[in-house]
């Protein structure tokens, strides 16, 4: 199954891949991994991807898409992935070919993901540079501005699960495993 994740920062959308990874036994993949491994690269890619997310702003879709295609054409990925952090435009919707069958977007309040993401910088879980509260504030921003669209669009195509994503973890699981088996 190719599932794709979306959510403001601070969702859950790693913890709900990595359990869907788990149950449905296939790879779960976050951009965000892939573009701070890259920008640890001392090349000018690297450099220029670890100035970016920095700063908080998106990776142009000129240099994502590209990235996100190459990955997913490992064999890895060949019977499917879960795939958090892409699309976030509604340009790399349109051009995503990756065939996608659902996408589920875990819907938090803006409040509750700063209060979710404040809480794991006090707890030492969260020490990278693109944490800072601008940096987050600016991403939360940006996902108001271009993934509302990308939303709409999956809309439109069916293929949306909205999930209420400030329930418990385990509420969020099994309610992302009925509306999946409902869209089989």
């Amino acid at each position: 199954m190719k599932i794709v994740l979306i959510g403001i920062q601070g969702s859950g959308k790693s913890t709900q891949g990595n359990l869907l990874s788990k149950k449905l036994k296939v790879p779960y993949l976050s951009t965000g991994h892939i573009l701070r491994d890259l920008s640890k690269e001392k090349t000018r890619l690297g450099r220029y991807i670890k100035e970016t997310i920095n700063a908080g702003v998106l990776v142009p879709d000129s240099r994502i898409i590209p990235i996100v295609n190459d990955y997913l054409e490992r064999k890895e990925y060949a019977n499917g992935y879960i795939l958090d952090g892409f699309p976030r435009t509604l340009a790399q919707a349109k051009v995503f070919n990756g065939s996608v069958e659902a996408v589920i977007y875990l819907n938090v309040s803006d409040k509750e993901a700063l209060w979710r993401l404040s809480y794991r910088e006090e707890d030492g879980q969260e020490d990278r540079e693109d944490a800072t509260l601008l940096a987050i504030r600016k991403r939360i921003e940006l996902f108001h501005k271009h993934t509302k669209p990308v939303l709409a669009h999956y809309k439109r195509k069916k293929m949306l699960i909205e999930i209420n994503g400030e329930q418990s973890i385990e509420k969020i699981h099994a309610e992302i495993m009925r509306k999946l088996k409902k869209m089989q």
